[in-house]
């Protein structure tokens, strides 16, 4: 577990470093040159596989360059290429979102009142507009976590990453049924967690949304980990 959560941890950062001002980007310079570029990374990630990315990484950077590891754990050099691997693809996601979301925002009427009232773009677009548009954002960074705390089987594999993915994938070879029990009800936890705490840090984005709302969703996940158990 531990593995698994410095590698998820490091790429959804990664992804958000570079997702954010991507969309924040593309949605302020919509149907100009730097929009299409940004959509044309997008395009170009979400459609590139991981194992692929992952092998090209390693043929660039390690075989043909020598400056970092092929694979394996333990330091700084080894968590780049899988970082990175993962990173691309979901801050491919996460821009085209950014970028819709922060659209939509920007065309509503309470941003033509801010600009009414004489404040400036950067104002308007990240003290106003960004807050707004952050909650489809902040979702499906949440589930994209929820998919690396329970294992990037393919990428782990790839670079020999010991984390559950790794022994997930390691223990369907071996048909070791109990460990294959053990890490889908761990996967499901993962999940149920994560969505937990994005839907909770919603009140910090928007407060519209109430406690008691947050008090039905924690009975539904309750509830859903309960029936997946029984099953």
């Amino acid at each position: 577990m531990p593995a698994t959560a410095l590698l998820a941890f490091s790429s959804t950062i990664l992804s958000i470093l570079i997702a954010i001002p991507l969309g924040v980007l593309s949605a302020y310079k919509q149907n100009t040159p730097l929009d299409y570029a940004c959509l044309a990374y997008s395009a170009f990630f979400i459609s590139t596989p991981n194992f692929w990315f992952a092998l090209i990484l390693i043929l660039i950077f390690s075989l043909y360059l020598g400056i970092l590891p092929v694979a394996g754990f333990g330091s700084l050099a080894h968590l780049i290429l899988p970082s990175i691997t993962l990173a691309t693809g979901m801050s491919a996601i996460t821009t085209r979102l950014t970028r819709s979301s922060l659209l939509e925002v920007l065309g509503q009427d309470f941003i033509v009142t801010a600009r009414a009232k004489g404040l400036s773009e950067s104002v308007i677009l990240y003290r106003h507009a960004l807050r707004n548009a952050l909650i489809p954002v902040v979702t499906i960074v949440g589930i994209q976590m929820g998919h690396l705390l329970s294992g990037a089987v393919i990428v782990e594999t790839v670079f020999g990453w010991p984390g559950i993915g790794k022994l997930l994938a390691d223990s369907i070879e071996a048909r070791d049924i109990p460990m294959i029990q053990g890490c889908v009800v761990f996967i499901a936890a993962m999940f149920s967690i994560v969505n937990l705490l994005v839907d909770d840090s919603y009140r910090f984005l928007d407060p519209r949304v109430k406690y008691g709302e947050k008090l039905c969703l924690i009975l539904d996940y309750v509830l859903g980990i309960r029936a997946f158990l029984l099953e």
